[in-house]
C-alpha cells in the first residue's frame, strides 16, 4: 500500500496547518496514525479492492485474448505466405500490424497513466481516504495536535510509543470497529499485502510482428 504518497503527504500537511502557527515549540503535540492499519479495518474499502481486483483480471483476459488472436494470424501468415502475392502479403501485413496497435492502445487505455484502472480507484477508493483525512483533521484540530504523522507511509519512524497511536480513534470517529489487539497489542487483523491498487497490467510490451521482408 506504498502508492498511497500522495494521500499520506495530506496527512502530514493537515497535521502541520492545524494550530502550529501560534503555539511555542515546547507545547507543540505530536502523534501518529497507521492508515495502512485504518484502510485494512474499513469494509468499504476491502469492498472496493475486490472490485477493482475483478475488472484488473477481466482486463487482463480481454488483452491476452487479444494477443492470442495476433498469434493466431501471424502462424498462418507464416505457414501460408508462400502461397500469398505481394499484395496479399501486404494485406495480411497490415492486419496483424494494425491489431497489435489496437490491442497495444487498449492495454495503455485500461492499465495506463490515468487509465480506466486508476479512474475506477479514484471513484471507490478517494472518498475512503478523504474520509480518513478528514477524521485526522478533525482530530489534530480538536485536541490540539501539531503534526500528525502516518507509521505507514515512507517517512522513516525509528520508534513509536503505541500511546500516542491514534489510528483506533480515527477509526472511531468514522464509525468502524477497530480490529482486536493481542496481549502485546499487535492487531489481530492480518494483512493481505494488497495495495491501493491492483497491479499494472504485467502483459510483455510487444514491439511488433517481426514480419519478412519482402
Amino acid at each position: 500500500m506504498k502508492n498511497r504518497l500522495s494521500f499520506n503527504y495530506l496527512l502530514l500537511l493537515s497535521g502541520v496547518l492545524c494550530l502550529i502557527a501560534a503555539r511555542p515549540a515546547s507545547a507543540q503535540k505530536y502523534c501518529y496514525v497507521n492508515t495502512e492499519y485504518i484502510l485494512e479495518n474499513i469494509p468499504d474499502y476491502k469492498s472496493a479492492q475486490e472490485q477493482l481486483d475483478n475488472l484488473s483480471i477481466t482486463w487482463q483476459k480481454e488483452i491476452e485474448d487479444r494477443y492470442a488472436i495476433i498469434d493466431k494470424l501471424y502462424k498462418a501468415y507464416q505457414a501460408e505466405q508462400v502461397l500469398l502475392t505481394e499484395d496479399m502479403k501486404k494485406r495480411r501485413q497490415d492486419e496483424i500490424t494494425q491489431k497489435e496497435k489496437d490491442v497495444k492502445d487498449l492495454q495503455k487505455k485500461r492499465f495506463g497513466y490515468e487509465g480506466d484502472l486508476f479512474k475506477k480507484k479514484q471513484e471507490l477508493v478517494k472518498p475512503i481516504q478523504d474520509k480518513i483525512y478528514n477524521a485526522v483533521k478533525k482530530m489534530a484540530t480538536d485536541q490540539s495536535y501539531a503534526v500528525v504523522f502516518d507509521k505507514s507511509g515512507d517517512l522513516i519512524m525509528l520508534y513509536t510509543n503505541p500511546k500516542y497511536d491514534k489510528s483506533d480513534e480515527i477509526l472511531l470517529a468514522m464509525g468502524y470497529k477497530p480490529a482486536k489487539k493481542d496481549a502485546t497489542g499487535k492487531s489481530g487483523s492480518s494483512s493481505s499485502g494488497s495495495s491501493d491498487t491492483p497491479q499494472q497490467d504485467k502483459t510483455p510490451e510487444r514491439t511488433g510482428t517481426d514480419m519478412p521482408k519482402k
